[in-house]
């Protein structure tokens, strides 16, 4: 018998009506002291903050062509670069089982023709940007500091975004912090930072049909996104792409380049951000001590491991990013889990080269091995507060008799 509920994949704070009416509260000014970052300029989504980034720097480092990014990560952030030509994506592996980029190839791949190399807070984890900027500062090129997924993290205790020359957060549905998708763009380059508000201001108008259909969405968002509403939402398109054996739409990264609208975040959206973001300190600290009470579990069954942060490293906790023994175990796990209505997804199905509307932007030749060994192994457990500890026990007990069977 189906469930008529569904857990969130992701944690995001719940909207409350009050919410709605707004705040009086400038929204960029109030992340800017809440996050200790320079006062953001608010674009309509975090892949506008990364076009807008990588207008900018061209226009600093006329010539170069090439952006580096990681090879697993979202479609959105290779499609950008559409928007900025004549870049060209080259990919860049990741580490054995983690989100950091390949030391050694990230040398190879740097040179004077690099713009800038893209480095992920991947699932809120804290990556590592200091072996990023120490390449990239050699050649020249910039880092840009996707936090996307990690609004509240900490890297030696700063906000993520301030060791890069940009960084930048979103603000999309099911976000720790949203207003139905919005970017949060900044630099600690004072100088650089002022030059994205000024290329925000001249590339981002006002759209009144966006600002109308995002707002629509806030208010669907602030009822539905709750277990029940959820499963209307969320569950019935879940697993009817999943009998249609589309596993890209069932996690929704079936993107292309007219995903990408360029507009500003408008007024009334940023009043209820504002509203919202009282709560947010509190709603990220429950999540870490819940998520990290369950990556203890989850790390004590053979094989199967959970992406952490470093020492001196606070990430925030979304969901966990579970790493399975092999491929097949993984496949196992999503077979009972994905459509059980607990919360178990995947994140982004392949890695960048295997989504059609993408291939055409990269630049081939790149060994990517890890990343595709990382996007067959992984999947995401929910960090939702609505996931209690005794639905959690069933997904751990589920993967505990896999992870025991021999495949």
């Amino acid at each position: 018998m189906t469930r008529r509920w569904e857990i969130p994949p992701t944690a995001g704070l719940p909207l409350r009506c009050r919410d709605l009416l707004g705040s009086s509260a400038d929204l960029a000014d109030s992340l800017a002291r809440q996050f200790s970052i320079p006062t953001p300029a608010l674009p309509c989504s975090g892949t506008a903050a990364l076009v807008i980034a990588l207008r900018t720097l061209q226009q600093r480092m006329p010539g170069r062509t090439r952006l580096i990014v990681p090879a697993y990560t979202c479609p959105l952030v290779a499609l950008a670069a559409h928007y900025c030509p004549p870049l060209q994506v080259v990919l860049c592996d990741l580490q054995p089982g983690g989100i950091d980029l390949d030391e050694h190839q990230l040398k190879q791949l740097c040179d004077e023709s690099t713009l800038a190399v893209v480095v992920t807070h991947l699932a809120g984890r804290v990556a590592d940007v200091d072996t990023a900027k120490r390449i990239a500062d050699s050649v020249g090129a910039a880092v840009i500091e996707d936090a996307a997924q990690a609004m509240g993290a900490l890297d030696d205790g700063h906000s993520v975004g301030l060791k890069g020359d940009v960084g930048f957060f979103s603000m999309a549905l099911g976000k720790g912090l949203t207003t139905a998708e919005g970017g949060v763009l900044f630099s600690r380059d004072s100088v650089l930072h002022q030059a994205l508000h000024r290329q925000c201001r001249h590339d981002l108008p006002f759209s009144l049909r966006w600002e109308l259909q995002r707002s629509a969405e806030l208010w669907g968002y602030a009822l539905a996104y709750q277990p029940r509403g959820l499963h209307y939402v969320y569950g019935i398109a879940l697993r009817k792409a999943l009998a249609q054996g589309d596993e890209v739409a069932a996690v929704g990264d079936d993107f292309s380049v007219n995903d990408i609208p360029l507009h500003r975040l408008g007024a009334y959206r940023q009043k209820v951000g504002a509203a919202a973001l009282a709560r947010l300190p509190d709603h990220l600290q429950q999540g870490r001590n819940r998520a990290l009470r369950r990556a203890a579990r989850l790390n004590t069954l053979p094989g199967v491991s959970v992406v952490m942060d470093r020492p001196g490293q606070q990430g925030t906790w979304p969901f966990l990013m579970v790493i399975m023994p092999s491929a097949p175990m993984r496949d196992a796990a999503m077979a009972q889990l994905w459509t059980s209505g607990l919360g178990v997804t995947r994140l982004f199905i392949h890695t960048l080269p295997d989504y059609p509307a993408v291939a055409p932007l990269l630049q081939t030749g790149s060994n990517i091995i890890q990343a595709q060994a990382f996007a067959t192994r992984t999947l995401s457990i929910s960090n939702s507060h609505w996931l209690t500890d005794a639905l959690f026990e069933q997904i751990l007990a589920r993967l505990k008799a896999i992870v025991a069977s021999p495949r």
